[in-house]
């Protein structure tokens, strides 16, 4: 029951994000089943690239532990890391991560690269894909406006 709050969480978070205009995704960072971080995309925003969900929640992560390692965290996200979060999720040591959506252009943990999964790596992290209409349906829906209104960013 709990995961489930987890995941509506996110989902909020990437509603945040969409109604920011930016790209819906939200990510929560869980210890202990108590959320210590969620957060949202915030690069058109706060106009930097490295504005990620899964990076913010982890910087915030890290201030809240007062701590660099996560050891024992778990990251809800709505979408598949790309590579990027997924450097800085092994680098923070975060046990697992659970995401809703996948990435087929981008997705580092089983749809363009699978980097959870490479042995030369040293570190370990879990993850697991639960699929979930809504986070699929926030993506589709905010794409497809960028393209009809022929907006980039």
């Amino acid at each position: 029951m709990l995961e489930k709050k987890f995941i509506d969480l996110a989902i909020k978070e990437a509603e945040k994000a969409l109604q920011k205009g930016e790209v819906p995704v939200g990510s929560v960072l869980v210890k202990d089943g108590k959320v210590i971080a969620k957060s949202h995309n915030q690069r058109i925003s706060k106009n930097n690239a490295l504005y990620h969900a899964e990076i913010v929640a982890i910087e915030k992560a890290c201030k809240k532990l007062k701590s660099w390692r996560l050891d024992d965290c778990i990251l809800y996200t709505t979408l598949e890391p790309c590579l990027m979060c997924a450097g800085a999720i092994m680098q923070a040591r975060i046990k697992k991560v659970v995401f809703l959506a996948k990435d087929e252009k981008g997705g580092a943990i089983v749809s363009k690269y699978t980097v959870f999964d490479d042995k030369k790596l040293p570190f370990n992290v879990e993850y697991q894909y639960i699929h979930d209409e809504r986070a699929e349906k926030l993506l589709k829906e905010f794409f497809k406006f960028l393209r009809n209104s022929k907006k980039s960013f």
